[in-house]
């Protein structure tokens, strides 16, 4: 009996299409950050569990938050992961960053996410904040919900 694989690149490719990674270092709790966020930046972010990462390691299940917030009038989302779960790490390759923040489903141009960037690092708590390209990103399915 041979055994089926689910080729996930393409779904990965398409998730990815148009979108603009940060890697965040900030330790401090997920609902603090994003709290910190929304009263400085204005803007809202919720979590929703509907979309929560879980991934399958060791036999054990970690879970992994996710924060949303859409912007009135656009189609842009944000989306901010939490890189860590008790001591396992969504993108192992990043074990130094606390948060990942997503911005896909619209264009995100250089100034504006240089203005991000800058909004972010104003935040307390906040040590570090670069951008991810694809290419440096090894486990991308671990993104993709």
């Amino acid at each position: 009996m041979s055994k089926l694989i689910l080729d996930t690149q393409d779904i990965t490719d398409g998730f990815f299409e148009d979108t603009r990674l940060l890697g965040i270092m900030a330790p401090i709790k997920d609902y603090q950050f994003c709290w910190q966020i929304n009263n400085m930046l204005g803007l809202d972010f919720r979590v929703n569990n509907e979309i929560e990462i879980q991934l399958k390691k060791r036999n054990r299940n970690y879970f992994f938050s996710l924060y949303e917030y859409h912007e009135p009038a656009t189609a842009l989302e944000h989306y901010i992961y939490n890189n860590q779960f008790d001591g396992e790490y969504l993108l192992p390759e990043f074990k130094h960053l606390d948060f990942l923040w997503l911005m896909k489903g619209d264009i995100v141009t250089n100034e504006m996410l240089q203005q991000q960037t800058e909004n972010i690092r104003s935040i307390s708590g906040v040590q570090l904040v670069m951008e991810l390209t694809n290419e440096k990103i090894k486990n991308k399915e671990h993104l993709v919900f």
